[in-house]
C-alpha cells in the first residue's frame, strides 16, 4: 500500500475480487489470507463472465513454482469488480496475489480450465485432497 493510498478504497478493490478474505495491515502491506477455496469463488466467476479463461490460465501457469502461483491485478479494475492482469506497471501499483495449494494443477483447472473456442472443455469442482 502506497503512503498516499486510501486504505478503505484498497480494501474495497480487494473485496470486489475476494469478498470473503479478512484483511489486515502488516507493515505497509494490506494482507489477506484464507484457507477456504470459497474465497476464490468470485475470481472463478469473473474469469468466466469476462471471458478471460485462456489468458487467466496462461498467467496462472506462467508464474507457477511447485505448489505456488503468483499474479498481479490492476487496482483500478479491481475497484470496479473487474479482473485485469498487470505486470506491475500501473500508477497505483498492483494487487499482488499468491495462491498456494497441495495440488496446484487441480486448483488452476478449477479456476481457469482448458478451453475450446473459449468455452471450458471440462469444469471441475475444487475439493481439497482430504475431502476427495
Amino acid at each position: 500500500m502506497k503512503p498516499t493510498e486510501d486504505r478503505t478504497k484498497l480494501e474495497t478493490a480487494v473485496k470486489k475480487i475476494f469478498p470473503t478474505v479478512s484483511l489486515e495491515l502488516v507493515g505497509e502491506n494490506l494482507v489477506g489470507e484464507s484457507t477456504d477455496v470459497n474465497a476464490l469463488s468470485r475470481l472463478h466467476q469473473l474469469f468466466r463472465q469476462q471471458a478471460i479463461l485462456d489468458s487467466a490460465r496462461s498467467v496462472l501457469l506462467a508464474k507457477r513454482r511447485e505448489n505456488i502461483t503468483q499474479f498481479m491485478l490492476n487496482k483500478q479494475a479491481a475497484f470496479v469488480g473487474r479482473v485485469s492482469f498487470t505486470d506491475g506497471e500501473a500508477p497505483l501499483g498492483p494487487i499482488s496475489v499468491t495462491l498456494e495449494a497441495p495440488d496446484l494443477d487441480y486448483l488452476i483447472d478449477y479456476l481457469a480450465p482448458k478451453t475450446r473456442d473459449g468455452k471450458p472443455i471440462r469444469e471441475v469442482e475444487y475439493r481439497e485432497k482430504s475431502q476427495q
